[in-house]
């Protein structure tokens, strides 16, 4: 299973690794419809929390990013789909406008579906032109659409998340998909890998594309520590339930223990009980807990108090990197369409350091040193988050593999735990 799976990953990796193209922009726009290509119209109106946003808007914010930033500043005398569509679509662009307010996405229920999806083809007739007329395709220009492609991977994932919580909150436990022949495997056992202590080279250097929150590359020196050789698993996590995990404050940061008592977590989100037995939400329906398989959907506060129960730690988002340069780019990403972490596999080295779930480091989302946000009104795409929340890395279940790479990084606040994220240890060695 685990050969096919990497077939599956390098196929569309060849095709979305070619640079700026008619094909590689087909591939991405033609995946996000594929995700959707089950999902009734209800599916994709409904808004589960104010983090998440319906699979429609997702679909139409997509195609407005294309629009706006690209086809508008391109094309002379474009005319625009519709031109309220410029706020109702708008995320988070200050410089652009005004936006329809994130909490009420869920209210959109016009333009329907279907006019969603004629607004995406007019959008695609009009970017495939483009992309026609190698002669108007600046470097500036190649470099927007990249970011398009690589803005639609993210929501890509967004998507299936946002489309999972959702589906959470229905008693009838609806499945996005039919329960996938996932594989399966006995715990690889954890094991220690040792990393002296050095001076390295952290952020992107290729030649390839990389956000500008992974720039500049700059020196770290890191002291010596210990990279566990596996992701913590769904066992090893119930084991910190058992011992009262949840119930022990020197386990747990201030903030952390009194939203932990607001919200009343007993476990991972999507975790449940039936009677002995624990169950779990996942695409396809409840299912049984599989210990084998990572857990997922924890906080960074989970995360730490976990770690801190293991007379651990998360490791730094530098460490994180340093050990990750060692590891192809191979994994469970959304490529394989299986939608759910899986145990690791058997073998020498350091497992799971890309795809099934993201991983939490200890250190904050900042600036990098000597950073200075792009020019222009994608100034405010990454930059301006740089506050109050924690780094993830590596990739999860529903990350396209052609996405992801070892200096990527993700960042979400550390109460979240609607995405597949999950817990990798750490030791400082004195």
């Amino acid at each position: 299973m685990s050969a096919s799976r990497h077939v599956i990953n390098e196929s569309r990796s060849d095709v979305t690794a070619s640079g700026v193209n008619k094909a590689r922009y087909l591939a991405v726009r033609g995946f996000t419809a594929g995700l959707c290509k089950d999902l009734h119209p209800e599916d994709t109106v409904a808004q589960s929390m104010p983090d998440a946003s319906p699979v429609k808007w997702h679909l139409a914010h997509t195609s407005w990013f294309f629009e706006t930033f690209i086809l508008e500043k391109s094309i002379q005398n474009y005319s625009c789909y519709n031109s309220e569509y410029r706020e109702l679509f708008n995320s988070y662009y200050n410089s652009v406008g005004a936006q329809y307010l994130r909490p009420n996405r869920g209210l959109i229920t016009r333009p329907t579906l279907t006019e969603v999806n004629n607004y995406r083809t007019h959008v695609d007739q009009h970017m495939l032109e483009l992309l026609d007329k190698p002669e108007a395709l600046s470097a500036e220009l190649l470099h927007l659409i990249e970011v398009g492609l690589q803005h639609e991977q993210q929501h890509q994932e967004l998507m299936l998340t946002d489309l999972k919580h959702l589906f959470s909150f229905n008693p009838l436990y609806p499945a996005y998909q039919e329960s996938p022949d996932l594989p399966t495997s006995d715990t690889v056992p954890l094991e220690w890998r040792f990393v002296d202590s050095g001076l390295h080279i952290i952020g992107y250097q290729g030649e390839g594309y990389a956000f500008d929150n992974e720039t500049p590359s700059h020196k770290y020196y890191l002291q010596p520590f210990k990279f566990a050789s596996r992701l913590i698993t769904n066992a090893e996590y119930l084991a910190f339930i058992e011992d009262g995990g949840y119930q022990r404050p020197e386990l747990w940061l201030s903030d952390a223990w009194a939203l932990l008592k607001q919200r009343q977590w007993q476990a991972p989100l999507y975790w449940q009980k039936a009677g002995n037995e624990w169950q779990v939400f996942t695409l396809a329906g409840l299912q049984a807990l599989s210990l084998a398989e990572p857990v997922s959907h924890v906080s960074y506060y989970e995360a730490d108090a976990y770690a801190r129960w293991c007379g651990a730690r998360l490791p730094t988002e530098q460490e994180w990197e340093v050990v990750a340069r060692d590891s192809a780019v191979q994994g469970n990403f959304v490529d394989s369409e299986f939608f759910h972490p899986v145990s690791a596999l058997p073998g020498p080295g350091v497992h799971q350091m890309f795809g099934d779930v993201w991983e939490w480091t200890q250190s904050p989302y900042a600036a990098y040193p000597g950073y200075r946000p792009p020019q222009g009104e994608l100034a405010e795409y990454n930059g301006k988050f740089m506050c109050n929340q924690m780094v993830l890395r590596g990739g999860s279940c529903v990350t396209s593999q052609s996405h992801i790479r070892a200096t990527y990084r993700n960042f979400f606040f550390p109460d979240a735990r609607w995405q597949f994220s999950g817990i990798r240890l750490a030791r400082s060695v004195d």
